[in-house]
């Protein structure tokens, strides 16, 4: 099993910013595309942003696209999520997951972490 952990979450104001960060447990990332998920409360999960094995290649849900910004650092077995003009639509828990292939299309989840929860709130 491929094991990630999430970090970084944290109540922010609306407006403000805040990275997540992914790293990987037992094994290296280097060959798995990366996904952030959210699942807001009474909400369904939703695909928030992918990056690729290499990192050449990236993936926004409109909703994020222009605020938020997905990065890995390999030689760190890290992959982050720099979020900024948060709003409280962003509000959830969020999760990354590694994918089943190197791309992010398709994106198919190999396992679940506990997540890290971020509430945008004045």
């Amino acid at each position: 099993q491929l094991q990630l952990v999430e970090s970084g979450g944290n109540l922010v104001q609306p407006g403000g910013s805040l990275r997540l960060s992914c790293t990987a447990s037992g094994f290296t990332l280097d060959y798995y595309a990366i996904g952030w998920f959210r699942q807001a409360p009474g909400k369904e999960r939703e695909g928030v942003s992918c990056i690729s094995s290499s990192g050449d290649s990236t993936d926004y849900v409109d909703s994020v696209k222009g605020r938020f910004t997905i990065s890995r650092d390999n030689t760190k077995n890290t992959v982050y999520l720099q979020m900024s003009s948060l709003n409280t639509d962003d509000t959830a828990v969020y999760y990354c997951p590694a994918g089943s292939y190197t791309t992010c299309s398709p994106f198919l989840v190999r396992s679940w972490g506990q997540g890290t929860q971020v509430t945008v709130s004045s």
